[in-house]
């Protein structure tokens, strides 16, 4: 889902912005997005802060619609999400710099005309009411370094263009079903789903060395198979989202509806995990894995 620590990916090189003068005095030099000693500051700025350990909060809503061969469309209902991390400074075994984000986050399923918060979901196909589970990954977390998986220096992948600048990021995903048996390739029970990320700022404020964080809006898309609370049974057909947001100034910006979920039913979603947290990451079906077995408690609505 929204995992927003995937645009570690990195590759692809563009024009140095200069330094400039001001009132006779030299400014400090802008970061240059094409130079790799740049691309950990630039890439923490983006994902948190340069600051250790100080939150960051990304949200975002949008739509979730239904696609089948030979019918219309369905707007099924709405969803709304945010994400909260904070990075600090690592070391690899080797010597090199690096970071490590960790976060969690919380995606809702909304009813597409009054906004609130799914209990129940209706299936037009099966005619089965449904109860809906929203999603809730702790942790989502990775590492990047100055270096990248093949030993050359990492170079941030963004585009600057006069004011601005924008970075897209498309991960195809394909992978055995936390929810399969031994046999998913033969019987196709495999994990399969498109996320795309489109991320834009000011290049100014991206590219100033003094401030400790990137002002971002997101656009964040998804296509998927049939969500397992559901109970579409093999039925042809995906489900896609389209949403956008931004990275928020504090943690009081989200929305009443995300503030009173957490208060109620996700108090630990206030805060990022702590610093260093070894734990694997969630993802929305093992999640799902995890309620349908007993380890994880749904919370009660």
């Amino acid at each position: 889902m929204f995992n927003l620590t995937r645009m570690a990916t990195i590759g692809l090189s563009f024009v140095a912005l200069s330094a400039c003068a001001s009132v006779g005095m030299a400014k400090e030099p802008l970061l240059d997005p094409a130079d790799s000693k740049n691309t950990l500051h630039i890439m923490r700025k983006l994902q948190c802060s340069t600051i250790d350990n100080e939150p960051a909060v990304y949200a975002w809503d949008g739509v979730a619609y239904a696609r089948r061969q030979g019918e219309k469309d369905l707007h099924m209902f709405d969803v709304e999400g945010m994400n909260i991390r904070q990075c600090t400074a690592i070391e690899s075994d080797d010597g090199k710099k690096g970071f490590h984000l960790v976060s969690r986050e919380i995606l809702l399923y909304l009813d597409k005309d009054t906004g609130e918060v799914l209990k129940t979901w209706d299936n037009p196909w099966t005619g089965e009411t449904v109860t809906v589970q929203h999603v809730a990954n702790d942790p989502v977390n990775f590492k990047m370094y100055e270096t990248n998986r093949n030993g050359e220096p990492a170079v941030w992948s963004g585009v600057v263009s006069g004011g601005t600048w924008w970075n897209r990021n498309t991960f195809p995903l394909w992978y055995p079903s936390p929810l399969g048996g031994e046999y998913q390739k033969e019987v196709g029970a495999t994990y399969h789903a498109t996320e795309m990320f489109n991320f834009f700022g000011r290049t100014d404020d991206l590219l100033d060395p003094k401030t400790t964080t990137a002002k971002i809006n997101v656009g964040w898309s998804r296509i998927s198979d049939w969500l397992p609370w559901m109970n579409m049974n093999g039925r042809e057909g995906v489900l896609y989202m389209h949403t956008a947001g931004r990275k928020l100034s504090q943690f009081d910006e989200l929305s009443d509806t995300m503030k009173s979920e957490i208060a109620n039913h996700y108090p630990e979603y206030a805060e990022p995990p702590p610093a260093g947290d070894p734990r694997k990451n969630m993802t929305s079906w093992e999640y799902y894995k995890q309620v349908t077995e007993g380890s994880i408690e749904l919370p009660k609505r």
